[in-house]
């Protein structure tokens, strides 16, 4: 790469040479041998770009069906590295696929292993805080019977952000196809507790028993809101809400 020189700096492709701007400085470089999308298809040397193409692309496809099936817990979650976040790890999880050959592992292959389910049930949903911490108390999950339950549990354990009066517990069993990329979410009615509450123990489960046909993976989520003349307002933003994976199956 060369930079130019002359009154008039030159933009485009002139005798096999390409003249363009790199940060905001006028270079030169001989033409040719760059990532056109014909070469990236056929090139032996770029069999690599087009493996991580490919698997970028089904981490995108199984992310997307992800947020939408998880949309009943992050419907009012205003957080800009969620998107990012999320992608990096199914691409970890991708990673743990112990059986398919590069350029062609799935998230649904490495989400078997225990590597796989580590990531999946460590991944912190809603950054800096997780359900759990919002919440207080021990959580323990019976694959068994589809139900949670929080033992050892008082009002005061419950992180209330400001303004907040009310929490409220969700609690719900996804069934993920990643072949078909469908998702099932099936849901408790959700248990909404005042600052008042003297409970010190509950349990939640669907109010449809799940009907698994692909991984079934169970989440809790927490979300906060502040009374008003007898209504209820969701609090809005990071604050407001939070979402952990319990158990992948």
């Amino acid at each position: 790469m060369a930079k130019q020189k002359g009154i008039l700096p030159l933009s485009g492709t002139l005798e096999g040479i390409n003249f363009y701007y790199r940060k905001g400085v006028p270079v030169a470089r001989k033409a040719g041998g760059g990532f056109t999308g014909k070469a990236i298809k056929n090139k032996p040397s770029m069999v690599r770009i087009r493996e991580n193409n490919t698997e970028f692309g089904d981490c995108a496809k199984v992310k997307k069906q992800l947020r939408l099936a998880l949309y009943p817990f992050l419907k009012d979650y205003k957080e800009t590295t969620l998107h990012g976040r999320l992608m990096r790890m199914l691409q970890e999880v991708k990673n743990c696929d112990p059986v398919s050959e590069r350029g062609q592992r799935k998230v649904g292959l490495g989400l078997q292993t225990p590597e796989g389910q580590k990531l999946f049930q460590d991944f912190a949903f809603t950054a800096p805080h997780s359900a759990a911490d919002l919440l207080g108390g021990v959580l323990a999950y019976d694959s068994a019977t589809f139900t949670l339950t929080v033992s050892d549990w008082t009002v005061q354990t419950v992180a209330f952000p400001a303004g907040a009066t009310h929490v409220e517990i969700l609690f719900g069993v996804l069934d993920f196809d990643f072949d078909r990329l469908t998702a099932s979410l099936q849901l408790s009615a959700p248990l909404v507790l005042a600052k008042t509450t003297t409970a010190t123990f509950f349990t939640l489960s669907p109010e449809t028993a799940p009907e698994l046909s692909g991984t079934p993976i169970a989440f809790v989520g927490v979300r906060f809101y502040e009374e008003v003349n007898g209504r209820l307002f969701g609090l809005k933003g990071v604050a407001g809400i939070g979402l952990d994976c319990l158990w992948v199956g």
